[in-house]
C-alpha cells in the first residue's frame, strides 16, 4: 500500500513511474540478472523475445509440451511453427532425449529452429546442465519461461537466469502477483533496450509521435509495479510457506496411493503448486478426486493438458521421451490447492476428502 500511495501522491498512475523502474531493478537483483523490462504479462515477454530472435512466418521454435498455452501462443503471433518437446520423469520438464531427437530431425530437414522455449514447470527448474549444451551445440538461443518459478534455483542459481532471455509472470495465480503482469530479464542490454522500444509502441525518440516499426502496448503500470514491489519483499516467506504446505501434504497423504511431483536433487523449487499423480495401473481415476473435492467446495485442477493434444496445436510436430511422458502426467495428475494463505485445518480437510475418496472407491471396486 505504501508503494501504491506513492504512485498516487506523485501522480504517476500509468503507464510508467518510479515503481516500474524500481521493480525492474529489485527483481533483477533478486534473480541475479543485469537488466529487466516490466510488462503487461509473461506472454508479452515471450512474444518480444521471439521477435528479438527474428522469428517470423515459416520459422520453427521448439517449446516444452507440458505447459500453459501462454508459453507457445506467441509463436503463432509471429506466424511460425511450434515443435513440442516431451517431458522427462525426473523433473517433469523438457526431456533432453526428446530435445536431441528434435534437433536431429531439424538438422536432417535443414530447418533449424530460431529459438528453444524451456519451461520451468510448477515452480521447478529444468535440467539445464543437460539441455543448454544441446542448444549451444546447434547454435540456437534459449528463452527460459520461468513464469511459474520465481525464487526457484538450479545448482544455486536462480530460475530465469539460464536462457539468453528469461520470462516471469505475475498473474493473479502466481507466487507473487501484480494483479496481472510479467517481466523479461537478460544480461543482454541491447536485447532489453530493443524490447523496451517495441513494448512502448515503437515510438521514435523525437518530440512528435513517429513510428517506423510495429509496436505494442505491453508496459506495466506504476500501480501494478507498486504491488509487485511489496510482493517481492515477501517472496521468500511465501516460498517457505508453500514448502511447509507441500511437506504437510506429503505427510498427510503418505498412506494414500499417490505420487508427488518429484523434487530435483539439483535445485530447490518455489513449491508454487503441490501436484500429485495417481499410482500407475490404479483402478482409481484422477477426476474422481477432483469431483470429490469440488463437492466440498475445494478447487483442484488437472495437470496442464499437453500442447500437442490441444486442438489448435494438433497439426504440429511432437517429439517424445522414451514414452509419452507429458500425456501420462495429464491423464493422472492433480494440482492441489497451494495458496500461501492456507492453514493446517484446510489442508487436513483436503487430505481427509482425498483419503475418504480412495476408501469409498476401494469399497465400490
Amino acid at each position: 500500500m505504501r508503494y501504491i500511495q506513492e504512485a498516487f501522491d506523485t501522480n504517476w498512475i500509468a503507464p510508467l513511474g518510479t515503481n516500474v523502474d524500481k521493480f525492474e531493478e529489485e527483481l533483477c537483483e533478486y534473480v541475479g540478472v543485469d537488466h529487466g523490462l516490466a510488462l503487461s504479462s509473461g506472454t508479452a515477454g515471450i512474444h518480444l523475445a521471439l521477435k528479438y530472435f527474428g522469428v517470423g512466418p515459416g520459422d520453427y521454435v521448439f517449446c516444452s509440451d507440458l505447459t500453459f498455452a501462454g508459453s507457445c501462443n506467441p509463436i503463432l503471433y509471429q506466424y511460425a511453427n511450434p515443435v513440442f518437446i516431451d517431458s522427462e520423469p525426473e523433473t517433469w520438464n523438457m526431456s533432453p532425449i526428446a530435445l536431441e531427437k528434435a534437433f536431429e530431425w531439424a538438422k536432417k530437414e535443414n530447418i533449424m529452429p530460431k529459438a528453444v522455449i524451456i519451461v520451468d514447470l510448477y515452480g521447478q527448474s529444468a535440467d539445464y546442465d543437460s539441455l543448454l549444451p544441446i542448444c549451444e551445440h546447434y547454435g540456437v538461443p534459449v528463452i527460459e519461461d520461468a513464469a511459474e518459478a520465481l525464487g526457484a534455483t538450479y545448482k544455486g542459481k536462480k530460475c530465469g537466469s539460464f536462457g539468453h532471455i528469461g520470462i516471469f509472470s505475475f498473474n493473479g495465480n502466481k507466487i507473487i502477483t501484480t494483479s496481472g503482469g510479467g517481466m523479461v530479464v537478460s544480461n543482454d542490454e541491447e536485447a532489453i533496450k530493443k524490447m523496451r522500444f517495441w513494448a512502448t509502441q515503437s515510438r521514435e525518440p523525437v518530440k512528435h509521435y513517429e513510428h517506423k516499426e510495429v509496436g505494442y502496448n505491453y508496459r506495466m503500470s506504476n500501480i501494478c509495479a507498486g504491488v509487485g514491489r511489496g510482493q517481492l519483499e515477501a517472496l521468500d516467506s511465501f516460498i517457505q510457506k508453500r514448502k511447509s504446505i507441500n511437506d504437510l501434504y506429503r505427510e498427510l497423504l503418505s498412506d494414500v496411493p499417490v505420487f508427488f511431483m518429484p523434487i530435483s536433487t539439483d535445485g530447490s523449487p518455489n513449491y508454487w503448486l503441490s501436484v500429485i499423480t495417481i499410482t500407475q495401473n490404479s483402478k482409481f481415476n484422477f477426476s474422481d478426486i477432483i469431483d470429490a473435492l469440488e463437492k466440498e467446495n475445494i478447487e483442484s485442477r488437472p495437470v496442464w493438458k499437453p500442447m500437442h493434444l490441444q486442438p489448435i496445436f494438433e497439426e504440429y510436430l511432437f517429439f517424445t521421451h522414451d514414452d509419452n511422458t507429458s500425456e501420462y502426467f495429464f491423464q493422472n495428475g492433480i494440482c492441489l490447492p497451494s495458496g500461501s494463505a492456507m492453514d493446517q485445518k484446510q489442508l487436513e480437510m483436503i487430505t481427509t476428502t482425498i483419503r475418504n475418496t480412495f476408501e469409498n472407491m476401494a469399497l465400490k471396486s
